[in-house]
């Protein structure tokens, strides 16, 4: 009998490994690389004694302490043991994250994992993987979008050290990185990314100001700093936005495109105009990028930069700003109505309306 139900579960396990060949491969493959990262970090307490560290470092190392401290204290977060080790880049990109879209659709492309849900990007420790993966999906059609990532999340199972590259952001947007990593570590729901990623983008946003004032007041130059490029990218991603609204609109048309050539003469043409119209937002010009260096998480929100284009965006770009920054204003507005600016209650209250990992 035993022999019987230990061949039926070695069929079993044969039969998942069979079904779930390549994301076991992949996740392999993930494993080893943040394996390979967490053998070589250093205690935080360590890297403050070395006297090989810069001074203005270990005061960026403390402020992570002291950003982490306030997102459990003031925004209900909850603690961790994460940042309270560091990882030396030696000024190099250690992850790379692919997004893809179909030709003519704003729909993200899912990866599907076992026990995580799905996902509508792909990470690698590997650029050369990654360049493959991505060469792979342009021959089966679809538009991609590949960006270096500063920061990610293992939701609390295994210890996210500090990066060091984090040092080298400024107080605001290493406040907003850092809260945004640890509402992951809080609340993520299985199968919604979307949802998950504009909630983490919201509480790093609204906790960065937040703390900013309380740390350095309501005049200093660390929050107007901040608010000022709040401002920009906050009017760089409705713009982004709208376009998405535009590109769908195109795209239910296509039906009676038959010709592929027209439809990505159209398409190109619409995408230029967004691209042309983001020159007066706020009054300044700037210009798109496509830029394989991504600002901010897998987190992969991409910013606009002063350099002359390179390519049109297409439609894993815009697709990206749907799953990061299309449910702001929900959020926002939730947050205001429901619980008049008490975001430990609003934490509490959205724990408990959403099932997390």
């Amino acid at each position: 009998m035993l022999k019987k139900l230990a061949l039926w579960a070695l069929f079993i396990v044969l039969l998942v490994a069979l079904f779930y060949r390549d994301e076991l491969q992949y996740g392999w493959m993930q494993a080893s690389g943040q394996i390979s990262i967490l053998m070589k970090v250093a205690d935080v307490e360590d890297v403050l004694e070395s006297p090989t560290m810069p001074d203005s470092l270990k005061d960026r190392i403390r402020l992570i302490e002291e950003i982490k401290q306030y997102g459990v204290d003031s925004l209900g977060l909850n603690p961790s043991d994460n940042y309270t080790t560091f990882y030396d880049q030696h000024g190099k990109p250690i992850l790379w994250v692919i997004t893809a879209a179909p030709r003519y659709k704003l729909e993200a492309r899912e990866w599907k994992f076992p026990i995580i849900g799905a996902f509508p990007y792909k990470g690698f420790f590997d650029e050369d993987k990654a360049k493959v993966e991505e060469s792979t999906l342009v021959k089966a059609g679809y538009d991609t979008d590949i960006n270096q990532v500063s920061a990610w999340s293992t939701l609390g199972y295994l210890k996210d050290p500090i990066l060091s590259s984090m040092l080298y952001r400024s107080e605001g947007s290493l406040a907003n990185l850092i809260l945004h990593e640890l509402t992951h570590g809080t609340l993520f729901v299985k199968g919604n990314l979307e949802l998950n990623e504009n909630l983490a983008s919201f509480v790093g946003d609204w906790g960065a100001v937040r703390f900013l004032t309380q740390k350095y007041g309501a005049d200093s130059e660390q929050l107007r700093r901040y608010e000022f490029s709040k401002k920009y990218n906050d009017a760089y991603a409705q713009h982004v936005l709208r376009g998405a609204t535009q590109l769908d609109s195109l795209y239910a048309t296509f039906a009676d495109q038959k010709k592929e050539v027209r439809k990505d003469t159209l398409k190109r043409n619409l995408i230029r105009r967004i691209v042309n119209s983001a020159d007066t937002l706020l009054g300044g010009k700037v210009s798109f990028t496509t830029s394989r260096d991504s600002t901010s998480r897998a987190d992969t929100t991409r910013r606009p930069v002063e350099k002359p284009e390179t390519k049109l965006p297409n439609n894993a770009y815009f697709v990206g700003y749907k799953t990061y920054k299309s449910k702001q204003n929900e959020f926002r507005q939730e947050f205001v109505n429901k619980f008049g600016g008490d975001f430990k209650k609003y934490m509490a209250y959205l724990k408990e309306k959403y099932p997390s990992l």
